[in-house]
């Protein structure tokens, strides 16, 4: 596989949804980009060539991830590391409120051997704020309610990774992303939230070079589930974490009414396994008129 990484630089603030209205993640995963770019295909007729080439593997997607300026950011992995210089708690305790590392310092945090003085996701990424809207329904009296919105910080936003097998896919999933970026992502698009622009940027060596290392241990980059026949192998000796996936079909085709998806158990990045998999893509359809896609392959790199 060929990889490459897009940062994605946002011009207004975003919602990605997590369950509460008044609150938003600053990053969202791998299937909420698949989603978001087969509805662009669907709309440009290219939603079926979009869906075999993810469907057989030959395009892949990371969650996103935090950026802050030329630094990049990754998951912490899910395994226990010894420090080397034991007994400073102040150390521990930052290291397992860490959500993410600098690509440049895994091989010192894999080691033990990583001082970490603070945490530049938290402090200097971007901010959260609650914005008062109104909602206005004919004659009756407008009602307030509050949105979540996060704002990046100047030279931060999220990037994500994509792998492909030939240029034909990669021009295919770039002019989706374009697409994409005039749409906007997350929630509240109709206000003007989520709108981005995105462009190519050279990959960090040390990250080409686990991404492409299928040796050892092997740490997720996306929200996965493995296909039956892959999941006793690959839960051997794993270390990971659970996330229900869930929703509302976003398709005026689908029902009559605003209807749910069939809930769908996922791997976190940052899951850790001595086996590579691949991962699918489910039909999380629950009687609706049309499949619904989630996607859940899996994108690896070495740890």
């Amino acid at each position: 596989m060929e990889y490459s990484i897009y940062k994605l630089d946002f011009q207004t603030g975003v919602h990605f949804g997590n369950g509460m209205l008044n609150d938003s993640a600053c990053t969202f995963l791998a299937d909420q980009i698949f989603s978001a770019l087969f509805i662009e295909a669907l709309k440009l007729g290219q939603h079926k060539e979009f869906y075999d080439m993810v469907k057989g593997g030959k395009v892949l997607f990371s969650d996103t991830f935090p950026y802050i300026g030329k630094q990049y950011m990754v998951p912490k992995p899910m395994v226990y590391i010894e420090p080397v210089e034991r007994g400073k708690s102040d150390q521990k305790k930052k290291m397992k409120k860490l959500k993410y590392l600098l690509i440049e310092d895994m091989e010192s945090y894999l080691n033990g051997t990583l001082e970490l003085t603070s945490d530049i996701y938290k402090n200097g990424f971007g901010k959260f704020v609650q914005q008062t809207m109104a909602s206005v329904s004919g004659e009756e009296e407008t009602k307030p309610y509050r949105v979540g919105t996060f704002y990046f910080k100047k030279n931060c936003g999220l990037y994500v990774i994509v792998a492909y097998q030939t240029s034909e896919e990669c021009i295919m999933v770039e002019e989706l992303f374009e697409a994409l970026s005039y749409t906007g992502i997350g929630g509240k698009k109709s206000i003007g939230l989520g709108k981005f622009t995105f462009r190519k940027a050279k990959i960090p060596e040390e990250l080409l070079r686990r991404l492409n290392d299928n040796s050892g241990r092997q740490m997720l980059l996306s929200v996965a589930l493995p296909r039956d026949e892959e999941l006793d192998e690959v839960l051997e000796k794993a270390s990971y974490q659970l996330d229900k996936r869930s929703g509302f079909v976003a398709s005026d085709t689908y029902a009559e009414e605003w209807r749910r998806k069939r809930d769908l158990y996922v791997l976190m990045a940052g899951s850790c396994f001595e086996q590579r998999f691949e991962g699918d893509i489910y039909d999380v359809s629950d009687g609706g008129n049309h499949p619904v896609y989630r996607y859940a392959k899996a994108l690896l790199m070495e740890v």
